[in-house]
């Protein structure tokens, strides 16, 4: 162990097994070897230090423990986990050899273990150490002391000579000891200075000359007899050598400049860096080269100070990175200046996606370019200003879109207001299709095109304003919750606090400034209440000038407004542009109800009315619920009862302009009805599904305007959907039942005129109407558009109607009780009204066939045996008649009561022709009787209980114009005719096959 340690100290090594050659090996050079070599001098101390500089320190590497603990005190530090091998300083104090040893650090560390004992031992170690020392240095002193004494007389006696040289000797002391005389002599001789010559005292030149060289003050201790030649070689040297030296000393200069330059790379990278990193909009790269760059400019910054402090002068490498640094930082400084003023004008002019969350997968433009300024350090507080320039922008976006949403519609309303009225039969088309699906997914087919583009725009225009996705409302919205974010301090965490937490005061926003957030939220939200209320209430505006004329609001930089939203001249929509001096003509004043609605698209009918109302309505319901839940607008009291008040204010107005187009739609209905049969039921025509599909579309979409009902269930619906008031549900219920009134008069007026009311070109408003010869033939033949009104009626009395005043009852939960039953008197007197328009002229042919066969009352002399011929008239014309109902209303109740009516008065027509008839003889009679019993078997299924009645008072009035004897007779005859009856209805079963069947039977005198 002892003697792997003299070696690793010998050899300057660490470790017995290197793994590299050591670095100070290769530090030195060829001089150090000869010097070595050649003077073959070593290290007085074995195991001694050598400096970085060449030099040896007599502090060693490693020692033994002085107090005799260990061989080395360094592998004892080791294991004590100190860097003694790294670091010289911390190594040297605990080896006694070393200057800067530290007695107390070394007990401390070395023997922090040891006991008392073991101090004690270690004690008498180190004193037996140094009692051995110092004998070694007395013997090494008293064996040399006359060495020493022999060194010092020479250094004086040379010192002496130097001094006096040139001057006149003094006399030499007798007293001096032999020695010092004997080793002056020897030093003269070797000095060439021999004994003296003869010629010495020649001249006092030499003398003189000798004394400028004499080591004095006077004589510049020697060199003031060659100052003057230096001086002339210098100038000599000069003139010669200045170039040469001047280039060199040049040549260093740029070597300066080089170092520096190879030293400084980074900063002048840093200017070209800053730009590009700008240009690529990598914001963190950004602050982290800025960063360095203020550490450049800190470090020079540090060596100027420094150097003022301390009073010293600047090296040349010092000024060039101090110069070097001030131009890079005055390059950044600039360049970060204008990237702030460009920073600044993109945050004002960020806008929200309006996706709450208004794309929340979107990133947020604003928070990169917050977090920068705030990274660089701004003076302005950067949340502060972008939310500024938000309200700021909301609040023109607000007004200028509304405006020109205003004024886009009045051009489009004047337009449809100043064109002609779509006919009858076109709107009709558009009625029918509510019986088709379209009308639950596509609008378009509601209404006429220009009504359809008109009630799209206006759905358009309050989506831009209330829609939570992509409109205005939206972007209110997100606002207050980034608001809301930054008040309550959520997202100040994920920012920087800038350059020595500069930025840190700008992350908290101050109590004004939050109630001026809160203020500035309600006024935008009170903004838009305004509008809308004002836009459903006032009537149609009348200056359109907006649209040529400039927009009085300028977009500032501060609050940037698209040009699609002021300029009007960057609307490329055709539909807006129009020559300054011929503006669109205003709307003419007709006394129409939509005059004095600016929502309601001239000339629409109902159907397009309750979609798009519906569809505003909940629009409007659902954004007034959002608003109405905002924290600022909760907290207050007025906002949200002005929201309640636009809810119900809209309300009220769309359902007056939706009962006016349903009570003018119901005068249309009547067009509805092409006369084309049903598949299923040949007897019924489209016209009742038509009606019903209408009226249900209706009240479905009355339903939804008067309570709003898609919108109740969102949030915050409660707060401003208020149920409807009474004379609401009154207004609808009374435009409910004007429908019906009006709808069952134009089937009435269908019915009896002969006027096709259906286009005949096929076609209605682009609506297909289906034609075929038999709707052709019903629509010119009056008795058949009876029958099947007729039918329709009973259909609609029986099922249609009772199912829609059902539904109405379901939808706004009232009983019509009263309206019922007017109704279904109402449908009894129409139905008795057509009924006898079919029926009377029949009956009136019917009367005059029996009056013209008994009038005048004919002689009979003999039994008779045949009817007579007014009686098979009567009859055919019955037939005519079954034929007729039975075809048009095939299976239906209709043919028994035409029959059963007609029977009536066919008897009826014999009451009152026998009645003219004085007296009756036999014969007579029995012919009147045999012409009544015919056409009551005949007719026997059809029979009633009037008619029996009728038959029998014939016969009571029969009785009452013959004799008794007449009476007793017939009594007798009787069986014969039974016979002839039979005969006759057995001849003419053929001809009037379709009475066969049989339901009852009638009175009968031959029973």
């Amino acid at each position: 162990m002892a003697d792997e340690h003299i070696i690793l100290n010998h050899y300057n090594l660490t470790s017995a097994f290197p793994s590299s050659w050591p670095t100070e090996k290769d530090d030195s050079d060829g001089s150090d070897a000869l010097e070595r070599h050649g003077s073959d001098r070593r290290s007085l101390v074995p195991g001694s230090e050598k400096l970085p500089q060449g030099q040896e320190n007599l502090a060693q590497k490693d020692e033994p423990d002085p107090l005799g603990g260990s061989d080395s005190v360094v592998k004892s530090l080791r294991r004590k986990g100190l860097p003694v091998e790294e670091d010289s300083r911390l190594r040297n104090r605990f080896l006694l050899s070393s200057t800067t040893f530290s007695p107390s650090l070394f007990l401390s560390q070395v023997h922090s273990q040891a006991s008392t004992q073991e101090l004690l031992h270690g004690l008498e170690t180190l004193s037996r150490s140094i009692d051995s020392k110092s004998a070694s240095l007395k013997v090494l002193v008293e064996s040399n002391f006359e060495r020493f004494v022999r060194a010092k007389t020479t250094i004086d006696n040379v010192y002496s000579e130097m001094r006096n040289h040139g001057t006149d000797p003094e006399p030499r002391s007798r007293g001096h000891s032999r020695v010092t005389s004997r080793e002056s002599r020897h030093f003269r001789n070797l000095s060439g200075q021999g004994p003296r010559s003869p010629n010495l005292g020649l001249g006092k030149s030499t003398a003189n000359d000798k004394a400028k060289n004499a080591l004095k003050k006077e004589s510049e201790y020697g060199v003031q007899g060659i100052k003057a030649p230096l001086i002339e070689a210098a100038v000599k040297a000069e003139e010669i050598w200045g170039p040469a030296l001047g280039g060199r000393e040049r040549e260093g200069h740029l070597k300066v400049i080089m170092e520096s330059v190879d030293k400084s790379q980074g900063v002048f990278k840093l200017g070209k860096s800053l730009s590009d990193l700008i240009k690529r909009k990598d914001y963190d790269s950004l602050v982290e080269e800025y960063g360095q760059a203020r550490k450049y400019a800190d470090e020079a910054r540090q060596i100027a100070d420094r150097a003022y402090r301390n009073e010293e002068q600047l090296t040349d490498s010092q000024v060039h990175q101090i110069v070097i640094t001030g131009r890079m930082w005055s390059d950044v400084e600039g360049q970060i200046e204008d990237f702030k003023r460009d920073t600044w004008r993109r945050l004002t002019n960020v806008q929200m996606n309006g996706q709450p969350s208004r794309n929340q997968a979107s990133t947020d433009g604003h928070m990169p370019l917050i977090s920068v300024l705030l990274e660089l350090g701004v003076d302005d507080n950067p949340i502060w200003v972008w939310l500024l320039s938000q309200y700021d922008y909301l609040k023109n976006k607000i007004n200028a879109t509304f405006e020109r949403s205003r004024v886009e519609i009045e051009v489009l309303r004047r337009r449809l207001a100043n064109a002609d009225a779509p006919s009858p039969s076109v709107t009709a088309g558009h009625l029918k299709v509510a019986a088709t699906k379209d009308v639950e997914v596509n609008g378009s087919s509601l209404d006429t095109p220009p009504v359809v583009e008109l009630w799209t725009l206006i759905y358009d225009s309050l989506s831009h304003l209330l829609s939570l996705r992509n409109g205005i409302l939206g972007e209110m919205i997100e606002f207050w919750d980034k608001a809301q974010t930054f008040i309550d301090g959520k997202v100040q965490k994920t920012l920087p606090i800038g350059i020595d937490g500069r930025s840190r005061k700008h992350h908290r926003l101050s109590p004004d400034g939050v109630k001026d957030l809160q203020s500035g939220v309600v006024e935008l939200i009170g903004m838009l209440q305004e509008h809308i209320f004002a836009f459903f209430a006032d009537p149609p505006i009348e200056d359109v000038s907006m649209l040529y004329s400039p927009s009085p609001i300028s977009p500032s930089p501060a609050t940037p407004i698209s040009a699609h939203a002021l300029s009007p001249y960057a609307h490329q929509d055709s539909r807006f542009r129009f020559d300054e001096n011929n503006p669109p003509p205003s709307s003419p004043k007709r006394g129409e109800p939509w005059e004095e609605f600016a929502f309601w698209p001239p000339y629409a009918n109902s159907l397009s009315a309750v979609h798009y109302l519906e569809k505003c309505l909940t629009l409007l319901g659902s954004a007034a619920g959002e608003m109405a839940t905002l924290r600022p607008v909760a907290s207050g009291q007025s906002l949200p009862e002005k929201l309640r008040m636009t809810v119900s204010g809209a309300r009220e107005r769309s359902l007056r302009a939706a009962c006016a187009a349903w009570g003018k739609d119901a005068e249309v209905l009547k067009y509805l009805e092409d006369w084309t049969r049903v598949n299923e039921h040949q007897g019924l025509t489209n016209m009742p599904s038509y009606f019903t599909s209408f009226e249900t579309v209706i009240l479905l979409g009355m339903q939804k305007i008067l309570y709003i009902s898609e919108a109740a269930s969102k949030s915050g619906a409660a707060t401003v959907i208020t149920p409807p008031a009474a004379k609401l549900v009154q207004m609808v219920r009374s435009s409910f039942v004007t429908s019906m009134y009006k709808a069952l008069s134009g089937m009435v007026e269908n019915a009896e005129r002969s006027a096709s009311l259906i286009a005949t070109n096929g076609s209605a408003g682009g609506i297909a109407v289906a034609k075929t010869a038999n709707s052709e033939a019903s629509r010119g033949n009056r008795n058949i558009r009876l029958l099947l009104t007729l039918s329709n009626l009973r259909l609609l009395q029986s099922e249609t109607i009772p199912a829609l005043i059902s539904q109405f009852e379901t939808h706004f939960s009232i009983t019509l009780t009263n309206e019922r039953a007017q109704i279904r008197e109402a449908l009894t007197q129409i139905s008795d009204r057509l009924f006898l328009s079919y029926t009377t002229p029949i009956s009136a042919a019917l009367s005059t066939i029996i009056h013209t066969g008994l009038d005048p009352p004919a002689a009979f002399t003999s039994r008779p045996s045949e009817v007579r011929p007014y009686v098979y008239d009567a009859l055919l014309r019955l037939v005519y008649t079954h034929t007729e109902v039975s075809t048009t209303t095939p299976g239906g109740p209709l043919t028994n009561q035409v029959l059963s009516h007609l029977l009536e008065q066919m008897s009826e027509a014999f009451l009152s022709a026998f009645g003219k008839t004085e007296r009756y003889s036999l014969p007579a009679l029995m012919q009147a009787t045999l012409d009544v019993e015919f056409v009551a078997q005949t007719m026997s299924q059809y029979t009633t209980t009037r008619a029996s009645k009728l038959q029998g008072d014939i016969y009571v009035q029969l009785d009452q114009k013959t004799t008794k004897d007449a009476s007793q007779q017939l009594q007798h005859e009787l069986e014969e005719m039974r016979v002839v009856l039979k005969r006759l209805r057995e001849g003419s079963r053929n001809e009037f096959l379709c009475f066969k069947k049989e339901r009852g039977r009638a009175v009968s005198r031959l029973e």
